[in-house]
This record gives C-alpha cells, sequence and structure tokens, in this order.
C-alpha cells in the first residue's frame, strides 16, 4: 500500500510540474511573439533606428527570458532560434525589408511551436 502511495504521489508531482512547465513556456513565449510583433512592425514602416532597437530588444529578452529552456528543449531547436536571431540583426542592420520580414516570420513560427511541440498531450506521447 505504501508503495502504490508513494507511486501516486511522485506521479501527481510529475502531472504537475509538467503543467507549471506547459505555463511557464506558453508564458515566456508570449511574451517573446510581442516583442518580435513590434520589431516586425517597425520593420514594416521601414523605421530602421526603432528596428535596431526591437533587434537589441529581442535579443535582450531571448537571452533572460529563454535562458532555462536548454533544460526542457533540443538544444538544435535552441541553436536554429539563436541563428535566426543574428539574421534578424544582421537584415536589419543592413535595412533589407524583406530578407528582416521573412527571417522574422520564421522565427516567430519556431517560437509559437515550442510549447505546441513540448506540451504533455496524448498525440505527443504516441
Amino acid at each position: 500500500m505504501r508503495l502504490l502511495a508513494a507511486l501516486l504521489i511522485i506521479f501527481a508531482g510529475v502531472v504537475v510540474l509538467g503543467g507549471w512547465t506547459n505555463h511557464k513556456l506558453e508564458v515566456t513565449t508570449g511574451d517573446l511573439l510581442k516583442t518580435i510583433d513590434s520589431l516586425d512592425r517597425a520593420i514594416e514602416k521601414k523605421d530602421w533606428d526603432r528596428a535596431g532597437e526591437g533587434t537589441a530588444r529581442l535579443e535582450k529578452s531571448w537571452e533572460e527570458k529563454a535562458g532555462w529552456w536548454p533544460v526542457l528543449l533540443d538544444h538544435q531547436e535552441m541553436d536554429n532560434i539563436e541563428f535566426s536571431l543574428s539574421r534578424i540583426k544582421e537584415y536589419v542592420s543592413s535595412h533589407d525589408l524583406s530578407l528582416s520580414r521573412g527571417q522574422l516570420a520564421e522565427l516567430r513560427e519556431m517560437i509559437r511551436h515550442i510549447p505546441e511541440k513540448e506540451a504533455v498531450t496524448l498525440k505527443n506521447i504516441l
């Protein structure tokens, strides 16, 4: 009976930890997506000074908010996001509208995909 109780407590702990992690990923990606949308608006208006500030803000936000993600995520996925951030920074500094917006759209999808991919769902388990 003690073994069953211990197993139930461990199982409940794993479920609660999974739910909390999911929630934190949702909040973090939501904040990053807001920053990306703000940067996209600046690029769309060709306000390159504000876009340059936006890229710096996005990089800072990425470092602050996603510092714990490597514990959960595939490192290749993290590297791809960081490479994308570097490309966006260079495209904005060279005032290239189409490449900046295209790379930003790719980054948006990579970040939006993370909570869905990491969610504890039957689809992801099977």
